[in-house]
């Protein structure tokens, strides 16, 4: 009994410290910060409970100032008391870190002027997001707010937000504010989210709504008109979708004034070009008897929006398309009531954004991780190093050039640090910058030697190292390439540097010699290690017929295939490549796939196929024991896969339905057969046939990468390739490279996302029917319609953590990008896909140990009760 309340005491302690970590996690990802106040004077906001911090550490520029008193009041919050200003510089940037992977965020910065320079005249500027303008800041005197909002997903593992002065007074701010947000919401076709409008329409209060109410720290601002009439109530709206927005905003709506039975909004776009996306939020907020029925039609511009829409009482739908709404002189949003509604029709909130394209790539992430720390290293203090290194153009770091062009980010191919006081060795970050052509490293007082490391620069012509205290010899590759004209080398004016090739060839002559007797001392070694290995193995008997056989003995005679196959006697499957035959090889089954003389893959794909597997191994992907290539006889033997193909249990009519944390732990372990392809491999390689069917299980249900046939060795720089044919499977086939025929990893990636989405629905990748409606097309409509609890398997009758599914689906969307460049990596993948997995293993902990709890105490009231009857 001790340990029976032992064990229900630390289940107790366990759940209650989950609640306190979920709750400490409230603003986990959020980055407020409060501009101009003196560092490590971060406070708690009063009102939203937010967590402020000073921007000293986020920005090496500007100075901080207060408002002026008269613009101060009680009601003002404490982020506009202050504000930074740049007087100094065309840009001045706040460099933000971020989780890695590509995750969306509301960015919002905010402005109030308040005179604080005394001079009473409000500046105009820009905002730059990485390398492109954001928005303009303009403000109409001194107490107002503006504030900026965007919603975007950072190409980096940074945003930078750049303040620009366009000659109309120093710009200055007052807060900028991060917040994250679910991938699965705001989705556009293209581009970012600039926030238009964000209306509390039925607000009575005028009270502006945010944190802890809206759990992403949206700002809710109340919106009235004399054609509406509001209705409220005083009950709780509950929202089963994504978005969430509060239920204090959810509590009021309007109706239309007695005559019309319309809600119509309208504005005037500045630009005819523009798009946008329309979000409402509508919630029945009365109890409507039987004979009531509220059903409204909706239009924008006079097309159709959403049909015949009604809504559950105290529960919010939230209504918006995927497609932008195509502008007009005067863009219109009309809400009818339908020939069956008895009731006007009703509206809580909206939000209107306006779609925008970020289309300058930023800088290459090596080169610039490299130059951060090179300038952290060194202390480097330019005015204009802050924000992208590269982009915008104009703004190009000082000391640096970069390679420009339409297809490929910049690339820094100049550094100069001449004259910058910098003292230290040369520092290895250097070696990162792999495109490097010129680098001036000259009159400053590096120390120690000249780095070997400066030969893996391939593209290096000319390296200035003169006025330095460098010492020691300079590598003898450099005097080699300045002896055959590769490179310019600069290096007097160095006191203890030998400036001699001469250096280089005593190096040289001693290095061979020193290698000479390494040589021979390891070449004994080995000579006397076989001899006793040999004289212990004459005595012993060969007790590993077991395994696989060696490299040197995989190819097996047509005869022992016979053999291995008992004569062809046992099918097991059949592809496009031939039959598979079930075999034994001492005494472990395997799979032999013999080629068909009329097989279209043929002998090209045969033969790629053995020598990629002959030469990779990894726990994800199939292992080649064997092969068989005698004449027209052409086959190969894989270690046997006891549970097929994956297709096979998400599709076929298995009693034993794939779990959750199964189907995970699929995904996660083909990804990193994939991602070991991709980064482990060197020259890395590129599947080009990822589908459900080459995901193959063992007998633990552990997956392995299968069917290398057309698999591509890259051993171009930057890991691209035109392809004159196109191959892969319909449906899983990327569609950017079939239209380009330009392959990178990125469609490995693709296919990837679509099986990924096979694994969540257990639906076809192509539905078999007239519509031939693709998986990625129906996962996107429920989304649209914010269900996400009916895209994952209705067979797992949900069992999983919504959480864990809500991130898986938005990996998968990720990699079916339209465009290459927004879908993440195989190492972003895995680490994602471990995430839903952690996610999903707790659940099941939490559960395993609350059915744990609940027997205990269920034994306890048996053993309770036969102690109290005496039995």
């Amino acid at each position: 009994m001790e340990i029976l309340k032992k064990l229900i005491i630390c289940a107790f302690i366990c759940i209650a410290a989950l609640r306190v970590l979920v709750h400490a996690q409230s603003q986990s990802g959020f980055i407020s910060i409060d501009c101009g106040i003196s560092e490590n004077s971060g406070y708690t906001d009063k009102v939203t409970g937010l967590n402020y911090t000073s921007d000293a550490t986020f920005i090496e520029t500007g100075v901080g100032n207060n408002i002026l008193s008269e613009y101060k009041s009680t009601t003002l919050e404490q982020q506009f008391l202050n504000v930074r200003s740049f007087p100094e510089g065309k840009k001045n940037c706040y460099t933000l870190k971020t989780a890695p992977g590509e995750i969306k965020f509301f960015i919002r910065a905010r402005f109030m002027y308040g005179n604080y320079d005394g001079k009473g005249k409000v500046p105009s500027f820009n905002l730059i997001l990485g390398a492109d303008v954001w928005d303009s800041v303009e403000l109409e005197d001194a107490s107002p707010i503006v504030t900026k909002e965007i919603i975007h997903i950072p190409k980096r593992n940074y945003v930078c937000i750049c303040l620009e002065n366009t000659g109309s007074g120093t710009p200055f701010i007052s807060v900028l504010e991060l917040r994250p947000l679910s991938n699965s919401t705001y989705q556009t076709q293209s581009g970012s989210l600039l926030l238009y409008r964000r209306w509390d329409v039925g607000s009575t209060t005028n009270q502006t709504f945010r944190y802890k109410d809206d759990i992403y720290d949206r700002i809710w601002t109340p919106y009235n008109s004399q054609n509406w009439t509001p209705i409220s109530s005083p009950f709780t709206v509950h929202t089963r979708n994504i978005f969430q927005p509060p239920s204090e905003v959810m509590q009021t709506a309007i109706i239309p004034e007695n005559g019309s039975d319309s809600l119509q909004f309208s504005w005037e776009p500045s630009d005819p070009d523009y798009q946008y996306y329309l979000y409402l939020y509508i919630a029945e907020v009365q109890n409507l008897p039987e004979n009531q029925i509220r059903e409204m039609n909706i239009f924008t511009n006079g097309m159709n929006f959403i049909d015949a829409i009604s809504c559950e009482y105290l529960y919010t739908n939230t209504l918006y398309s995927a497609i932008p709404l195509l502008s007009e002189e005067k863009n219109v949003i009309t809400i009818n009531k339908t020939m069956n509604s008895t009731l006007l029709p009703i509206l809580n909130a909206l939000e209107i954004y306006r779609a925008q394209e970020f289309p300058q790539l930023l800088t290459d992430q090596q080169d610039v991780d490299a130059i951060m720390n090179i300038k952290s290293k060194y202390g480097v203090k330019r005015s204009n190093w802050q924000g992208d290194p590269c982009a915008p153009q104009k703004y190009l770091w000082q000391g640096l050039n970069c390679s420009y062009d339409d297809r490929n980010l910049p690339r820094i191919i100049s550094l100069n640090l001449s004259s910058s006081g910098i003292d230290g060795k040369i520092s290895p970050d250097i070696s990162k910058l792999t495109s490097i052509q010129i680098l001036d490293l000259s009159n400053n007082n590096f120390t120690g030697p000249v780095p070997d490391f400066l030969l893996q620069l391939p593209y290096l012509k000319e390296l200035i190292l003169t006025g330095n205290k460098l010492e020691g010899s300079i590598p003898a590759g450099l005097w080699e390439k300045q002896k055959d004209n590769l490179l310019s080398l600069s290096v007097h004016e160095n006191p203890d540097l030998c400036p001699k090739a001469s250096c280089a060839k005593k190096n040289k002559l001693i290095i061979p010699l020193l290698e000479a007797a390494v040589s021979l001392c390891i070449l004994l070694t080995v000579i006397a290690t076989l001899w006793g290995f040999k004289r212990r193995k004459q005595g012993k008997t060969d007790l590993n017929n077991n395994r696989s056989l060696e490299l040197k003995n995989r190819r097996f005679s047509y005869s022992d295939v016979v053999k291995i196959t008992n004569n062809f006697e046992t099918v097991i499957g059949k592809g496009g490549f031939g039959t598979v035959y079930l075999g034994y090889v001492d005494d472990n089954q395997v799979a032999v796939k013999m080629l068909s003389p009329s097989s279209a893959q043929g002998y090209k794909q045969f033969q790629a196929e053995v020598e990629l597997l002959m030469r990779v191994h990894h726990k994800n992907l199939t292992t080649l024991v064997g092969y068989c290539d005698e004449g027209i006889n052409m086959g190969l033997i894989y270690e046997f896969m006891a549970n097929g193909n994956l297709e096979k249990h998400l599709l076929g009519d298995n009693e034993d339905i794939l779990s959750w944390e199964g189907r995970l732990k699929i995904a996660v372990e083909a990804a990193q057969g994939l991602e070991y392809l991709h980064n482990g491999c060197k020259p890395p390689i590129f599947h080009r046939d990822v589908k459900s069917t080459n995901i193959l299980l063992n007998e633990n249900f552990q997956a392995k990468l299968a069917d290398f046939g057309v698999s591509r060795v890259f051993l171009a720089e930057g890991g691209t390739h035109v392809s004159t044919t196109i191959v892969g499977t319909p449906g899983y086939l990327d569609p950017e490279y079939y239209i380009s025929n330009r392959l990178t990893e990125k469609s490995d990636v693709y296919s990837f996302g679509v099986v990924l989405l096979e694994i969540i629905t257990s639906k076809s990748v192509v539905e078999n029917n007239s519509d031939r409606t693709h998986i990625s097309q129906w996962v996107s409509f429920m989304l649209a319609k914010a269900d996400i609890k009916n895209v994952i398997d209705p067979r797992l009758q949900g069992d999983f953590n919504l959480n864990s599914v809500q991130k898986a689906v938005e990996i998968a969307m990720a990699c079916i990008s339209p465009s290459s460049a927004n879908r993440p990596t195989m190492n972003q993948i895995v680490n994602q896909l471990n995430y839903c997995l952690a996610i999903e293993m707790a659940r099941k902990k939490v559960r395993n140990e609350i059915e744990l709890k609940e027997s205990i105490e269920m034994i306890s009231s048996d053993l309770h009760e036969l102690s109290s009857t005496g039995r």
